[in-house]
């Protein structure tokens, strides 16, 4: 999916497409860091901040506008299915944001794991009445975080700091 992004939008500066990847649902940073690494030929820094700034991009526009777009397209059968379906999975699988709030949203946002992120984030705090200024803090603290968590995985330095923590605790 990322390839026929970057195909179509390869005439653009590849900062714009690091955005871009980054403000893709499901995709997000832990795409847009890699891509830009790799083929948008980005040292690290610059890679974090396009990809945070893309990922950022969605939020503020979903948290305002995802009540009053999901209760108009409930109206209608496939729609209403569509958002039980959505509203029952995030639920399942945010169970952190429950239980801590706003805390829990941004460790929810903060570990890149499949079906987290900044967008489901959103959707987890609209479910859970969030408020809009914690929502809009726990979610960039949580993209701050899994985007310092990609980029160092991407660098190959976790997998590095953890064999040095393995070696010390061994004492090997």
């Amino acid at each position: 999916m990322i390839q026929q992004v970057v195909e179509h939008l390869g005439a653009l500066p590849k900062s714009f497409v690091t955005v871009m990847i980054a403000m893709l649902p499901i995709v997000e940073l832990r795409g847009a860091i890699p891509w830009a690494l790799t083929a948008g030929g980005f040292g690290w820094k610059e890679a974090y901040l396009y990809a945070v700034l893309g990922n950022f991009i969605p939020v503020i526009p979903l948290l305002l506008l995802l009540e009053p777009f999901s209760c108009g397209l409930r109206r209608y059968r496939p729609f209403d299915s569509f958002f039980t379906w959505l509203f029952e999975r995030t639920r399942r699988r945010s169970g952190i944001v429950e239980k801590y709030e706003a805390l829990g949203l941004a460790l929810f946002v903060g570990i890149p794991l499949p079906v987290t992120g900044a967008w489901t984030g959103t959707v987890a705090a609209f479910i859970f009445g969030i408020r809009l200024r914690f929502a809009v803090m726990a979610i960039i603290t949580g993209i701050l975080l899994a985007g310092v968590i990609v980029t160092l995985a991407s660098l190959g330095l976790l997998g590095a700091i953890s064999r040095f923590l393995i070696a010390t605790q061994t004492g090997t």
